[in-house]
């Protein structure tokens, strides 16, 4: 029996060979306040990340675009709104998740449209994220094998 991911084809790797860790991912909670899910934007470098509750259970996500657009008067930004709302206030509740248990082609068909899907336990506990590009490492090994091979 294979055991490693190296050693699985991608018929039987599951979403939880190629995941990032939750450890390993930038995120905020849902009562933190929009300063801070800013400052974790930018200093992470991603577009968005996931919400947590505070019983880390996947609650949403938070994006750039989305606080900056909180933040957008009349005028300009009135930045003294990202201390005042709660990233609770404004995330996207309704986001696409997967459970860590899923097969490769389930993580290969969420990833089609998103640089990256949550992924979950059964009752809902964050894991960690499926990225694509984990996805397309996953591809590009199993090509290699198949055509140049071991």
């Amino acid at each position: 029996m294979r055991t490693t991911r190296e050693e699985k084809t991608l018929a039987e790797i599951t979403v939880e060979d190629l995941m990032i860790p939750a450890e390993k991912v930038a995120h905020v909670q849902t009562n933190n306040p929009l300063e801070h899910a800013l400052l974790v934007l930018t200093g992470s470098g991603y577009f968005a990340v996931p919400v947590l509750d505070n019983e880390n259970k996947l609650a949403g996500s938070i994006s750039k675009t989305v606080i900056l657009d909180q933040i957008l008067g009349i005028e300009g930004y009135e930045i003294e709104k990202l201390s005042h709302l709660q990233v609770a206030d404004v995330m996207e509740q309704d986001i696409d998740q997967i459970e860590k248990d899923k097969l490769f082609i389930d993580g290969l068909k969420a990833l089609i449209d998103t640089p990256f899907i949550c992924v979950t336990e059964g009752d809902g506990k964050f894991v960690g994220i499926l990225t694509r590009r984990a996805i397309l490492k996953a591809v590009q090994r199993e090509y290699y094998q198949h055509n140049f091979g071991s």
